[in-house]
């Protein structure tokens, strides 16, 4: 049955009215290669077509049906954006009036130099406007037998506003329609968004080939869960940096949107905000209580044990023990503050967290001042970084956040749960214990590595091996690395040696005097079932022969060969717990299966003992 599309709207929504909410037709829907799922239409108002993406939040109407090809649609939330001189139409939000139907009349790709001879314009403004209507989405016959549907709220389009005492109208000139950050992509011209700020990264300073600079950024957060990340550089750190305070509400626009770059960026946007010269942001100065003051995607204990390595989590747990804030050399020379405290939660499990830097003093200090007094703060992660270098653990970044006895619905249950019972409930630990040996740790002889498959699917298997060190390669057992920091990690990237003696990193792009040495060992491994090669990086190379790569580096290159055997050779042929990461991995075309030394531990034969015995089945 013939229907009635809003007539003009594809030229209206070009000239700039977002208010006619137009009837139209989807003639075609394409899938856009891109690293998150979008969607191209092609829009009919039955004379002009036109192209339009729809918003992320809207791919479910297209994989369930609800759009598709012939759909009658009514536009609901929608802009107007220029890319590379053409115009495409963003869709926020729509309504299916007709699931499906013909093509309707004879639709022709729209051409501005239609749009100007059909919409007359007096001084820069259109004169068109559209009748507005009452009818709510009822059909109504016309005399012909055509079935016209009205949209359910389309009023009168106006034309732009006249901005007097400044010319003509000049192009953005026109305040920025705030939308929701999920709303938010590259082919939108003007924006804003109104967003509390939950997290500011620390100023921080860099060098490299364009010379030195400086960076920070925060987090946003909207009344819709929308987050999205805002970077500054340079002059835009010196407006904005003492401006932003977090908890407080800010409209935000003309920055330019670009790939999040997830190494440093955990929010679930494919989107990340760059301030600029033009760049807005406005203090709201009354409280919008509909945003959130933080938004928590929390992670049972239990389910850390399985997280992937480096992965960034939220958890939330009771504070059973705190330990002393004690002083650690990172691998770059510099000093830092540790200090390692429990998490137990109604999962059974309980975690070490790992507190770096002003945690440890600011909120680290907080927590062992409540143990120490009897009482067992809830404290709330935000942001952790999952490490499986001894069982899991979780650490602190720059970005984490914590929050001790949050007023939060999850954070009441726990204290419930643990004053009534949990505190008397024993917890297995994911983590390490207190004599540095694992857990619910799987044993495995070197021959049943083979014998079992082990590492030949999807996941790398871990395993604790009782074996002795019986060889260890000296001819290359260490690589020179980049010192240079990245974030909270070191590059160790291999670096060469540049034409003017210097050292130089190509991810890093710079040079430098002096390199760092990392362990890359290579050794064979043996127990009373076989033999086998294992490969041991940086801390375990250290926890193998007792000195750092540098160090033995110095004694080889110096001519030192007692010093040097002497140390290879005290490592040998002692009996030591090994924790074994197994995994196949591709070397050209052929697969090879790779085992990797991620902790060493001597041989406690007294918590050994204890081990096999419990292997004997009670009668």
């Amino acid at each position: 049955m013939p229907v009635n599309l809003t007539s003009n709207g594809i030229p209206a929504i070009l000239s700039g009215d977002m208010n006619s909410k137009p009837l139209v037709q989807v003639l075609d829907i394409k899938l856009i290669a891109s690293s998150q799922e979008r969607y191209r239409l092609l829009l009919s108002d039955s004379v002009s077509t036109q192209q339009a993406m729809i918003a992320t939040q809207l791919n479910d109407r297209v994989k369930t049906g609800a759009v598709r090809k012939g759909s009658v649609v009514q536009l609901l939330e929608y802009i107007c954006s220029t890319i590379q001189t053409r115009k495409i139409i963003v869709v926020l939000n729509m309504e299916t009036i007709i699931p499906e139907c013909e093509v309707i009349g004879n639709p022709k790709m729209h051409a501005e130099s239609d749009t100007m001879a059909r919409n007359p314009v007096s001084n820069g403004i259109s004169q068109q406007t559209t009748i507005p209507s009452t009818n709510h989405s009822i059909p109504k016959k016309m005399s012909n037998n055509i079935q016209t549907f009205q949209p359910a709220v389309q009023p009168a389009y106006q034309p732009p506003p006249v901005y007097k005492s400044h010319g003509s109208i000049m192009k953005n000139e026109a305040p920025a329609r705030i939308i929701p950050i999920a709303a938010l992509n590259p082919y939108q011209g003007r924006w804003a968004v109104k967003a509390r700020i939950t997290a500011k990264g620390d100023l921080r300073r860099y060098n490299n080939a364009k010379g030195d600079g400086k960076v920070f950024s925060f987090d946003l957060l909207d009344s819709e869960g929308g987050e999205i990340r805002v970077t500054c550089f340079n002059a835009v750190v010196d407006r904005f940096y003492d401006t932003i305070e977090v908890g407080k509400v800010y409209i935000i626009s003309k920055g330019s949107l670009k790939p999040a770059k997830k190494n440093f960026n955990h929010l679930n946007n494919e989107w990340e905000i760059f301030l600029e010269s033009s760049s807005t942001v406005d203090l709201c100065p009354d409280e919008d209580s509909s945003i959130p003051q933080q938004q928590f995607s929390f992670k049972p204990i239990i389910e850390i044990e399985t997280a992937e390595n480096n992965s960034i989590i939220d958890v939330i747990g009771v504070v059973t023990s705190v330990k002393p804030c004690v002083p650690v050399q990172r691998k770059n020379g510099m000093e830092t503050q540790k200090r390692e405290l429990n998490l137990k939660d109604q999962s059974g499990r309980s975690v070490e967290l790992t507190l770096w830097g002003e945690f440890c003093n600011r909120e680290g200090q907080k927590l062992q001042e409540l143990v120490n007094s009897g009482v067992s703060p809830v404290l709330a992660v935000k942001a952790g970084k999952v490490n499986d270098f001894s069982g899991k653990s979780v650490g602190t970044v720059s970005s984490t956040q914590l929050f001790i006895d949050p007023d939060s619905p999850e954070a009441s249950n726990l204290r419930s749960w643990f004053d009534r019972v949990g505190k008397n409930v024993d917890s297995q630990s994911i983590s390490r214990d207190l004599q540095g040996g694992l857990k619910n740790e799987i044993r495995k002889t070197i021959s049943q590595i083979k014998d079992e498959g082990l590492g030949r699917s999807d996941r790398a298997d871990w395993v604790t091996v009782k074996a002795t060190i019986s060889f260890i390669k000296t001819d290359n057992f260490c690589y020179t690395a980049c010192p240079l920091t990245i974030g909270d990690k070191q590059c160790t990237k291999k670096v060469t040696k540049s034409g003017n003696s210097k050292w130089q990193c190509d991810r890093c792009n710079q040079e430098f005097e002096e390199c760092d040495y990392r362990y890359l060992l290579q050794c064979q491994v043996q127990d009373h079932t076989g033999l086998t090669w294992v490969t041991a990086f940086q801390e375990a190379g250290e926890e193998i022969l007792g000195c750092s790569a540098k160090e033995l580096n110095m004694m080889k290159s110096e001519g030192d060969d007692d010093r040097f055997g002497k140390v290879i050779k005290s490592s040998l042929f002692g009996e030591v717990l090994l924790k074994l990461k197994i995994k196949e991995e591709t070397y050209g075309e052929e697969q090879k299966v790779k085992i990797t030394v991620a902790k060493v531990d001597r041989l406690n034969y007294s918590s050994d003992t204890k081990f096999l015995l419990g292997l004997i089945p009670a009668k």
